[in-house]
């Protein structure tokens, strides 16, 4: 269907799908996991549930990418803007693919919140939106910085031997960075040191509460 085409009902009713979809594990990764090519683990107990727990977090923060690229498209002002929004959207889908299956390996499951952090990271992602595209560039941006972050903490953390987590990450790490670049490039309002730690003391609660529940 062409973009021009589509009215607001239609791209909510569209969002509604792919939301259902990212909450009920239906994501489906375009691209091979990285875990497939890194050497077979032998991770003791602690090391599997620690190693779980940070991947849960993982998949959580992803479902906030998924939730907040939704509202932040639904709202772009710019047509342009809005499939840069969904096209990046798809492509972090990978990473929620990745991660569903490599918690499974793990023997955890995601996180009980994730329907709390979808609809928070959705508002979030709207709202931004609606105050017009560079600052919702500038905003997507400044969180693919910390979440690059993040992720290189998590890096560090892991265990040593979890390979194929760690590949996961890595190209996690990849991607986000891409995204906020480009994101800058067409036109992203740079946001403020202050503003962006802010935010990054903010995720704190998702990660804090996602290791665990």
């Amino acid at each position: 269907m062409n973009e021009r085409s589509l009215s607001t009902l239609d791209r909510v009713l569209m969002h509604a799908g792919r939301m259902l979809n990212t909450l009920a594990h239906g994501a489906q990764a375009e691209r091979p996991s990285p875990a497939e090519n890194a050497p077979a683990d032998d991770l003791l107990p602690h090391e599997k549930r620690h190693a779980g727990a940070l991947m849960r977090i993982n998949h959580a923060g992803e479902i906030c990418a998924q939730a907040l690229y939704e509202g932040q498209a639904l709202a772009a002002k710019d047509p342009a803007i809005r499939r840069f929004m969904v096209c990046a959207a798809r492509e972090e889908n990978d990473h929620l693919a990745w991660c569903e299956q490599r918690i499974t390996q793990l023997g955890t499951t995601s996180s009980l919140l994730n329907p709390l952090w979808y609809s928070l990271s959705f508002g979030i992602g709207w709202g931004m939106g609606r105050a017009g595209d560079k600052i919702n560039l500038g905003f997507l941006a400044a969180t693919e910085e910390n979440v690059c972050t993040h992720l290189q903490k998590h890096d560090a953390l892991l265990p040593a031997n979890d390979q194929k987590s760690r590949a996961i990450v890595q190209q996690m790490i990849e991607d986000e960075r891409a995204h906020g670049t480009e994101a800058l490039n067409i036109g992203g309002m740079p946001f403020p040191a202050p503003v962006k730690h802010a935010m990054m003391v903010s995720s704190r609660v998702m990660t804090g509460l996602s290791y665990y529940i």
